[in-house]
């Protein structure tokens, strides 16, 4: 895999992409936080704002923060409707602008991969909490075929050409979240696996949303035509195509969440 870093910078790009993946995601992520309503949120790696708006939606906060290194993804994260309550700044996850004890809960959803050194970035979530406070994240089993595009990716591999890989990849793991979080010296640690599966139009509309993958788009850019129609026939044999044209793609990943210790 390239080490070439992954830069999302089109937020429209992206919903249209992971939209639809990180809601169905989500839900059952904040369903299984449990947490109660009226509380302070940082959203770390909040992208698009498509997390931040399940937030204000299911848990109904007194205050949302949105960091992100993107400037095209804020802009677009201050567009939803649901975010209004939200304040959305450039930021690192490694670095975050927030005092210590500034919030009750610190999340990261579909970004620990993306995290240079994740141990740093849970070490500043733990930082930026309560006593008490909740820090959780979740994110494709990327190493395991958790990816919502790992039917293409898998083609990709196979031609010899090798998609950009997020930086930390292994952090996606279940068993290395839990070391993560264990090592943070959180209490209560608990890890799961969120399956979603979600259902395209036809094959076309499940390749046309494709490019918005940044790993993806930079691999299909490195090839013809006439390769990119070779993959494209390659993926439709591993999907399967109900008599209306509808495909129904699977994904999972894997969650963690902990206490910060009082």
């Amino acid at each position: 895999m390239t080490d070439t870093p992954i830069r999302f910078d089109d937020g429209a790009a992206y919903e249209r992409m992971m939209g639809i993946w990180s809601a169905k995601a989500g839900e059952i992520f904040l369903d299984w936080l449990a947490l109660q309503k009226n509380l302070s949120w940082a959203d770390i790696g909040c992208g698009n704002g498509a997390f931040t708006e399940q937030i204000v939606r299911h848990n109904a906060p007194s205050r949302v923060e949105g960091i992100d290194p993107s400037e095209g993804q804020i802009a677009y994260a201050k567009t939803r409707a649901a975010t209004g309550m939200a304040h959305f700044r450039i930021g690192d996850a490694m670095a975050l602008p927030y005092d210590k004890d500034s919030f009750d809960a610190a999340v990261m959803a579909l970004v620990i991969f993306f995290v240079p050194e994740p141990a740093r970035g849970v070490a500043e979530m733990a930082r930026v909490v309560r006593p008490g406070g909740t820090v959780a994240a979740y994110a494709w089993d990327m190493n395991g075929g958790g990816f919502p595009l790992e039917v293409i990716l898998k083609e990709l591999r196979a031609t010899g050409l090798s998609p950009i890989w997020p930086p930390s990849a292994d952090a996606s793991r279940r068993e290395e979240m839990m070391r993560l979080w264990t090592d943070a010296g959180f209490e209560n640690v608990e890890t799961r696996r969120i399956d979603v599966t979600r259902t395209y139009l036809d094959v076309d509309d499940f390749w046309n949303a494709a490019p918005g993958s940044a790993s993806l788009k930079a691999a299909l850019a490195k090839m013809d035509p006439a390769q990119i129609a070779e993959l494209k026939a390659r993926v439709r044999v591993h999907l399967h195509e109900e008599a209306d044209g509808r495909v129904t793609v699977s994904a999972f990943a894997n969650a963690v969440k902990g206490r910060v210790r009082t």
